[in-house]
């Protein structure tokens, strides 16, 4: 039974010490006026290596840049795209989080891209494989505001996003990216919209090269959309298990097609620790603390 470790997406930004306040100092310098992009890049770049370092020396097997230069997981993403304005700050899920919210203004185009040249720096930095996260498009559509009319057919800004986030894709495949991660949260909280989810991520999985598909849900149950979400195209399925203590009980017994990571708040789940799960290989894959199942 192989265990592999991993960062599933997002790492600390800022510490207690001086040195790692420096970021924050530094974005604040550069708001007002007192930096230049290049010297906020260079504290970026190092607060990136230093969670890199630390990831590597605690034992992952596979690392993510940490979304260090994200200042949330919706703008960071849209706020790249031609025909993206970004607005004011909302609460980002029932945390105590805030993203800024995308407006719409006309038709999405990938001008440039969008973490791409972020994860081929973590990888420079890297002795280990470095896995790119990305923000689904139904989770983007989600939480942006339209005022471009062809988008005011939800499919239709869904269907948008994901053709930005399928160029993205490809050119990280090109890149090198063993594993791609989309983040979905946002179908946890709207079920009745699966259909829309599953023809994005149909259309997205066309598009990972040789690249492993791996696909994120949280802030939510995602019980009772597991056996639908075992049924899309991708290879890795990432769950939370903090909102339902059966889950791991469910998975026992329905089984997984899937890499399976299995997010936990501090331990493993009981059916893990007592080795009860049956014809799988067991990895661990954590933001965190967090398990998986691979078949």
């Amino acid at each position: 039974m192989k265990l592999l470790l991993t960062n599933s997406g997002s790492y600390p930004r800022i510490g207690e010490t001086p040195e790692l306040q420096e970021l924050r100092r530094t974005t604040g310098a550069w708001e007002r006026g007192e930096k230049t992009a290049e010297e906020l890049k260079a504290a970026e770049d190092a607060v990136v290596r230093a969670a890199v370092d630390e990831q590597v020396r605690a034992g992952l097997d596979l690392v993510t840049d940490g979304q260090v230069r994200w200042y949330d997981p919706i703008s960071h993403l849209a706020s790249k795209l031609g025909g993206i304005e970004i607005n004011g700050l909302l609460r980002f899920f029932d945390t105590n989080f805030y993203f800024r919210q995308p407006v719409a203004k006309g038709p999405l185009a990938r001008k440039d891209g969008l973490v791409v040249s972020e994860y081929q720096f973590a990888r420079s930095v890297s002795s280990k494989p470095v896995k790119p996260v990305l923000t689904g498009p139904y989770t983007l559509a989600k939480f942006t505001l339209v005022e471009h009319d062809p988008y005011r057919g939800f499919n239709t800004l869904v269907r948008a996003y994901a053709e930005c986030l399928a160029a993205e894709m490809d050119a990280l495949a090109a890149a090198g990216a063993e594993v791609i991660q989309l983040d979905e949260p946002a179908i946890l909280k709207h079920p009745a919209d699966f259909p829309i989810l599953q023809r994005a991520v149909e259309y997205l999985a066309h598009h990972k090269g040789r690249a492993r598909l791996a696909l994120y849900v949280y802030f939510g149950d995602p019980g009772p959309l597991y056996e639908r979400l075992q049924k899309l195209p991708m290879d890795i399925l990432g769950l939370d298990f903090t909102y339902n203590p059966k889950l791991v009980s469910k998975i026992v017994l329905s089984g997984s097609s899937k890499g399976l990571g299995l997010g936990l708040p501090h331990e493993e789940p009981p059916a893990v620790r007592r080795g009860s799960v049956p014809r799988h290989g067991l990895r661990q894959d954590r933001r965190k603390d967090q398990a998986a199942v691979e078949p």
